[in-house]
Formats: structure tokens, sequence, C-alpha cells
């Protein structure tokens, strides 16, 4: 069990059959009332965000997250086909619990499934993604106002605004925590 005022960003907890990952938190002790700890929580299962409090020092059970490295291979009509790279077990996962991730996950990469007492949660991101340009608007001459971005698209679906100087064909590195564009591929 872990104490309330211990928790931090990036801890997984369960309450009430659910898990949670903790996105912040905040204690609050005034002279008048005891210490009550918020946390802003994100359930792993439904990917909904919730707030949670405690008294300060109440008991929270963490929840233990396994990862494993899998390939993605490929998508059925309602799902994402992975396999255990050292088992060859193969898993697939919901597309509707994958919205987010899909975007950018391209066939064959290898990524983290996290799953939960044999049950799978979903997939764990790396901070940052390597994806090729697909489709770009052209840059427009003079358009060069401070930070002038147009629209491109990458190879997983993914349309996000890039800078002017970016073409079709090219790599660059995206953030996966927000899908914005961080900057061009070195390889």
């Amino acid at each position: 069990m872990i104490s309330s005022n211990d928790l931090k960003p990036g801890q997984t907890i369960q309450q009430d059959g659910e898990i949670y990952v903790v996105l912040d938190i905040s204690q609050n002790k005034t002279a008048r009332s005891a210490m009550v700890v918020k946390a802003k929580v994100r359930n792993l299962r439904s990917g909904s965000n919730v707030e949670l409090s405690w008294g300060g020092g109440d008991k929270v059970e963490p929840a233990m997250i396994d990862k494993r490295e899998m390939q993605y291979l490929y998508d059925t009509d309602d799902a994402m086909v992975f396999m255990d790279n050292e088992t060859y077990e193969q898993v697939e996962i919901p597309t509707g619990r994958l919205e987010w991730e899909r975007k950018f996950v391209k066939a064959n990469d290898n990524v983290n499934i996290t799953s939960f007492d044999g049950e799978i949660i979903g997939v764990s991101l790396p901070d940052k993604a390597v994806l090729e340009v697909i489709e770009c608007e052209p840059a427009v001459k003079g358009d060069t106002t401070s930070s002038a971005m147009k629209t491109a698209k990458l190879e997983t679906g993914l349309e996000l605004k890039v800078p002017l100087f970016i073409s079709e064909g090219e790599r660059i590195v995206v953030n996966t925590a927000d899908g914005k564009y961080s900057g061009r591929s070195k390889d």
C-alpha cells in the first residue's frame, strides 16, 4: 500500500475495481482541517480523466502494470494485431481502445503492450515517433510571417501543422503526447 501523501505523477493505482495512472497531485492543508490529497488521474481502461481525493495518510493500493515488447503486424476490421517477439503469440486489441496510439504506429514497429493481471490495457508509446510526410501543401512564396505553418498528412493518416520548409517524402519527428511537430528526423 502507498500513502496518499507519497503519490507521484506516473504511478499506477487501483481503486473501486478500476486502474488509474496519476497525472497530477495536489495537497491541501489548512490550520483548521486535516490534509486532503487530490489527484487528477486517467482511467487506463476507458481513457477518461477524473479527480480522486483522499485524507492525508490514507492508503492507496498500487497497480502493477506489466509491459511486454511486441511488434505491430496489421489491422483487421476491428482490431490491431501484435506479435510477442519471444513467443510469437499474437494478440488483438480493439481499435476503439487505440484511437490515439494508432496515429503513431506503423506496421513492423516494436511497441510496449501494457497489461494488468493478464488483461491487456493498451499500448505504451515512446515520447516521439518518426513518420514520413506523404501529402503536404506547397509553400506559398512570400508567406513568411514569424511562424508560418502548413498542413501535412503523415503515413499513418495523422494530419498536423509543420513549418513551410517541410516537403513530401521527408521524415519528421512527432511528439506522441500532443501530436505536434517536433523536428526533422536525422536518419
